[in-house]
């Protein structure tokens, strides 16, 4: 039997922390049975009352027929979480001897035709799988938090990772209303996180000259081009600011200026003193603010858009 065949109705969750945990909840909002894991004392509790603050986000996106919260179950080990499992999420630290220990076990307890996806941030697949015997089901499928508002999944496959199992965990994301995303590459960081990474790059090397405050960079990013960036890529908006000779047009004219441009970007060390001037700025950002607050009001916003942007014609 390839990887993945047959109809996914119980996922295992490997690992309860906060993006194992908010996997858990989407999981139960599309319908699905839910066996979850996680030897850190008191993960019961923690998913239990995360599932609970989740529901009512998840009640306005949308539930499937059958959703319900109660249809999860906590064991003690990976073994007891993946038996009988149609799918596999593991959420573990990110760490590379952690998660091979991890995913002998995994390999071992799970049916052969069951794909494991893990949610590594950055680890490559190659390396995950290594020890395996069954690494042609061994796949990333790394969510943006939360997995149960954010749409993107990178799905990464590795050496030895087979077409069927990353042609499954494209269709099962994709079937969870997600937008999955294949990386053909094997990359530190895989994709999305690679383009993050360079803009906080900047953004620490701009604060740290004195060029900004901490404030001052959100700003430029969230009342500039990240009201842009949440409605369409890079290259689709560098196509329509060419106008009517669009992306050529754009390259072309300002092709020089972008050279120039990433010639003068700074490379920041975090050093003890950058990073303290990063978090003094962020304190005193936040000092006039309620954190809980700003949560809701971001989840309350994604809804909002998402809801947007599926009734428009964007992309």
């Amino acid at each position: 039997m390839e990887a993945g065949e047959g109809p996914i109705g119980r996922v295992a969750v490997i690992g309860t922390g906060v993006i194992g945990a908010s996997w858990a909840a989407l999981f139960l909002a599309r319908g699905l049975e839910v066996v979850a894991t996680d030897p850190a004392a008191g993960a019961e509790a923690r998913l239990t009352d995360y599932i609970r603050h989740a529901w009512p986000t998840l009640e306005e996106i949308g539930l499937a027929e059958a959703a319900d919260p109660s249809r999860i179950a906590f064991v003690a080990t990976p073994e007891e979480a993946v038996a009988g499992a149609d799918f596999v999420q593991e959420n573990g630290p990110e760490r590379l001897d952690v998660k091979q220990d991890l995913y002998v076990r995994l390999d071992a307890a799970t049916s052969p035709d069951v794909v494991i996806a893990s949610s590594s941030s950055g680890l490559k697949p190659s390396d995950i799988q290594a020890r395996c015997r069954r690494p042609e089901r061994v796949l990333v499928g790394h969510p943006f938090n939360p997995p149960h508002l954010i749409p993107l999944v990178e799905v990464v496959g590795g050496e030895r990772t087979s077409e069927a199992a990353i042609a499954t965990a494209m269709a099962f994301y994709a079937g969870l209303g997600k937008h999955p995303i294949r990386i053909r590459k094997e990359l530190i960081g895989h994709v999305a996180n690679r383009l993050q990474v360079a803009l906080f790059r900047e953004a620490y090397h701009l604060v740290d000259i004195g060029a900004v405050t901490v404030a001052e960079v959100d700003a430029a990013i969230s009342h500039g081009p990240g009201l842009r960036w949440a409605l369409l890529g890079p290259v689709m908006l560098n196509h329509l600011s060419g106008g009517a000779g669009g992306l050529r047009h754009a390259l072309d004219h300002l092709g020089p200026f972008k050279e120039t441009t990433w010639a003068d970007l700074g490379r920041p060390s975090l050093d003890e003193a950058l990073k303290s001037k990063l978090v003094a700025g962020l304190d005193e950002a936040l000092a006039s603010l309620d954190y809980p607050a700003v949560v809701a009001a971001r989840d309350r916003l994604i809804v909002e858009l998402l809801k947007a942007k599926a009734e428009s014609a964007l992309p």
